[in-house]
This record gives structure tokens, C-alpha cells and sequence, in this order.
């Protein structure tokens, strides 16, 4: 593998920073350290808000042409992608993914997406003359009645361990794009690889403000990120229990907030598409080992076919290969540490004891002494109160549950404090269709799925507030101004 990212210094409205202390990144895949990061004082954290909220006022990005913000942006896209090996190599590194996804799911997905988002951008109206009824027009002596979408001001993007730079992408250059001034600040336990952004941001010449990215072991930055006065919006990707506190502390502000959150997906099965259920359950956990908020970690198959699912899925895991990230046949790594290892663990064990069975797995791999691993999980649960079948486990393990007809099947999937994605299978399109519009969750793949800065993403219930990419995804970063024209009398 390349070398990783050298820079250990957070990037703070145009000039690197030294920390004032240093924390140690692990490597989930060996429990070594991948390297000592400075951690960004709270002044410069308070000083990254403030330049990047002079910068908007100022308007030396917001006020450009939005050809010539796409034309600096493209230079931005162009150093990530001219130092992918390293980023790509920090990526496995400090997350402990396979390489494959971090080449393909996090940096191609995301240059894609970034380039995607751009041209969306420029696809789309930001001012456009609003209809008004004749009467209005005349009464109101009104000769134009006008609505313009505007960037938001300051964004706080607050990042995850688990996809940091493919939601550092769909975060920042949306944001960008629309205007914004943005601080980005990734999970502590992932950090270095999104100090590329820093350097890209330097490359392309954004001026000093427009982009800063903050790092530390704690979570004082974040919290002043999510309750300072300048800021205008926290966009946040994690768990809903850390949502809920954003909420809070953006709330005596009044913040915008955007929040993608947990999940505890559903993949349905109709009776036609049973055979398909290997394939369905290698998605949850290859490459990600189950560290995703949409994998669909509930598989709902009839219940005359159970024992059957159960037997092809505990086989298709049997069979899958876990290891290191530098084992090219390994399809499945480490969770990021050993708290997540131990969650793992406890939600297994709570299963069992609410009446679930282990069909395979249940443990930690044979010949993997060091490293935070999890074999791949199959649970028999006996429905869907069963402990697996409602928290967010956040690991490679996957309860199968059993439905009477597809009334049953919807029940059991909208049965749920989350509604955040869902997968429904089928030979008859149009049935697998029509169970898909009745579930209550913010995306559903019917027999496919797509990843694209054309389409959103987003939570209903707890799942979170708001929507990423997409049209949707650029609006979240804009207000809406609406102006009346009309002459002087």
C-alpha cells in the first residue's frame, strides 16, 4: 500500500495549525497506531466560525458566479483525485476497511458525486419568477413576485467514522457550491483522511474562511460548532442518540439542522423472490461488516420459508472471508474498535436471551488475536420485539424474522423507531412496488439500488431531519427569499 496522508495539522481559515496536544488514531484491523494528530485548540475552533462567518458576509465566495465557484471546485475535485493512493491508503488505515471500498464506495463514489453535484447545480433555477393570481397583481400593484434560493451562511458538517470522506463529499460540496462558508470536523476516531479536504482547499485556491477543517479527540469543537451564534446550520451523519444532542444544542439559536441518523432497515422478500436472499444478505456486511446506517440488517422472508432463509444465509456467512484489509480475499474487516465489538457482542447475547437462536457466527473469528473483529451473524429472532430486530446494532449481524402475508411484512419493517432506508424484493415489479410505497422510510430499492447526486437520502421518525443529495440536498444548504417588484406610485 502507498503511504498514508502526512499531514497531521487541522486547516483553519487558509493557514495549517499546530495542536496544542496530540491523540493517537488506532487501526481497528491490528490495534497498532497509525499516527499521533494534533488536536485543534478551542480558540482556533472559535476562530474557524468566526473567519468563516466574516468570509460569507463578506461575500468573497458567495457573491462569485456560480460558474466560476464550479470552476475552483473542479480544481478542488482534481487534488483529491491526484492524491487518491495516500487517501485511499488512509482510509484503510484508520478505519480498517477493505481496499476495494474505500477505492470504490468512498473516494470514485464521492469524486463521482462531487462532479455530479456541481453540474446538478448549475442544472438548477436559484431565481425564478413565482406565479401570483391576477387579482393579487392589481390589487397589490405587484409587477413581479419573485423567489430566490440563497445560501444558508455558516455550515457546521459534522462527519462519521464509517464513510467520512463519501459524507464529507456529499456535505461539502453541496454546501460549497450553494455558497457557504463550511467548517468540516470528522469523527475522532477517523480523522486524518479528511485533512485532504484542507489541502485541496489550499490547492484550489478557496479563500482563507470558505473552508476550514478542525480536528479532535473530544467533543468540545463539535459542540461549539453546534451552539455558536455564527453558525447558521450543523449537518450532522451518526447516531440518533448524538442527533438528539445536536438538536438541543442548536436549538437556543435557532440553527438549521440536517440530520441523517440510525437506521434498523428492512429487506422484504415476496414469495417469488426467495432465492435471492444470499445475495440480500452479503450487502449488510461485506466490505462495511455492517458499520452502514441504511444496510437493511432485518430480513423479512415468509414464514413458511424461514428455516430455509435461514440455512441459505447462515451459509452464504459461513463461507464469507474475514480479515485484514491487506488480505485481498477478505471481504469483510474489523468494526472500528472495541466498544463497537462489544455492542456487538451484547446485542448478540440480549437476542438469545429474548428467544433468538444463532444460526452462524456469534463470535469473534478464529486466528484473529488482535483487531476489533465480529464474525458475520445470523439470528433466527421469533419476531420483531427481539432486541436484534430493534437497536442499531452497527455490526455484521443480521436477524431473520418470519411474515404471515405482506400486510404482516409491512407491519413488521414500519415497526420501528427508524425509517431511514428499506430494500423490497420481488419477480412481480409492480407487487414489490407496491409494498415499497408503504413503507414508512426515506428510501426504498425495489430489486436494485442507487447511489447518485440526483437522488436524496434521508430519515423519517428518528432517522433524522432534512435530505442529502439530490435537488433536495442542494436546497438544504439554501433559504428561500421571496421579493415583490412593483413601481412607485
Amino acid at each position: 500500500m502507498p503511504a498514508i496522508i502526512t499531514e497531521r495539522r487541522s486547516y483553519v481559515a487558509g493557514t495549517w495549525v499546530d495542536g496544542d496536544g496530540a491523540f493517537g488514531v488506532e487501526n481497528p484491523a491490528d490495534e497498532t497506531t497509525v499516527a499521533e494528530v494534533g488536536t485543534t485548540p478551542l480558540a482556533e475552533v472559535e476562530r474557524a466560525i468566526v473567519e468563516a462567518r466574516r468570509s460569507f458576509d463578506a461575500g468573497v465566495w458567495a457573491d462569485l458566479p456560480a460558474a466560476d465557484r464550479a470552476k475552483i471546485l473542479g480544481v478542488f475535485l482534481d487534488h483529491l483525485a491526484a492524491n487518491g493512493p495516500a487517501l485511499v491508503a488512509t482510509m484503510v488505515a484508520e478505519a480498517g476497511q477493505p481496499v476495494a471500498f474505500a477505492e470504490r464506495a468512498q473516494l470514485a463514489s464521492g469524486l463521482g458525486l462531487g462532479r455530479d453535484t456541481i453540474a446538478l447545480y448549475l442544472s438548477m433555477r436559484h431565481e425564478e419568477a413565482s406565479p401570483v393570481p391576477v387579482d393579487e397583481l392589481v390589487r397589490g400593484r405587484l409587477a413581479l413576485s419573485v423567489r430566490r434560493h440563497e445560501p444558508v451562511g455558516v455550515v457546521s458538517a459534522i462527519t462519521p467514522y464509517n464513510g467520512a470522506i463519501i459524507m464529507a463529499f456529499q456535505k461539502v460540496i453541496p454546501a460549497l457550491m450553494a455558497g457557504n462558508s463550511v467548517i468540516l470536523r470528522p469523527s475522532p476516531l477517523t480523522p486524518i483522511s479528511s485533512l485532504a479536504f484542507g489541502a485541496a482547499a489550499e490547492a484550489a485556491g478557496l479563500p482563507p474562511g470558505v473552508l476550514s477543517v478542525v480536528v479532535e479527540e473530544g467533543a468540545a469543537g463539535a459542540e461549539l460548532l453546534t451552539t455558536h451564534p455564527a453558525v447558521d446550520m450543523v449537518s450532522f451523519t451518526g447516531s440518533t442518540a448524538v442527533g438528539r444532542r445536536i438538536l438541543a444544542q442548536a436549538a437556543p439559536t435557532v440553527k438549521r439542522v440536517a440530520l441523517e441518523l440510525g437506521g434498523k432497515s428492512a429487506q422484504i422478500y415476496l414469495p417469488d423472490a426467495v432465492e435471492k436472499v444470499a445475495a440480500g444478505a452479503m450487502q449488510v456486511v461485506a466490505m462495511t461488516a455492517g458499520q452502514a446506517c441504511v444496510a437493511a440488517t432485518r430480513m423479512v422472508v415468509p414464514a413458511d420459508r424461514k428455516d430455509e432463509v435461514v440455512a441459505a444465509v447462515s451459509r452464504a456467512y459461513g463461507a464469507l472471508k474475514v480479515g485484514p484489509p491487506a488480505d485481498p480475499s477478505a471481504l469483510m474487516g474489523p468494526v472500528i474498535n472495541a466498544a463497537a465489538r462489544d455492542r456487538c457482542e451484547r446485542l448478540i447475547a440480549a437476542a438469545e436471551k429474548n428467544g433468538g437462536t444463532v444460526a452462524v457466527g456469534g463470535g469473534r473469528p478464529a486466528g484473529l488475536d488482535r483487531g476489533y473483529y465480529v464474525e458475520p451473524t445470523v439470528l433466527d429472532v421469533p419476531d420483531n420485539g427481539n432486541p436484534a430486530a430493534q437497536e442499531e446494532i452497527f455490526g455484521p449481524v443480521l436477524a431473520v424474522l418470519g411474515y404471515r402475508d405482506l400486510d404482516d411484512a409491512v407491519r413488521i419493517a414500519n415497526d420501528s423507531e427508524y425509517g431511514l432506508s428499506g430494500q423490497v424484493y420481488g419477480a412481480d415489479v409492480a407487487a414489490a412496488t407496491a409494498v415499497a410505497r408503504r413503507l414508512r422510510t426515506g428510501a426504498v430499492n425495489v430489486n436494485t439500488a442507487v447511489f447518485s447526486a440526483y437522488a436524496p437520502s434521508g430519515g423519517y421518525k428518528q432517522s433524522g431531519l432534512g435530505r442529502e443529495r439530490g435537488p433536495d440536498g442542494v436546497r438544504a444548504f439554501q433559504e428561500v427569499k421571496h421579493i415583490a417588484i412593483g413601481e412607485l406610485r
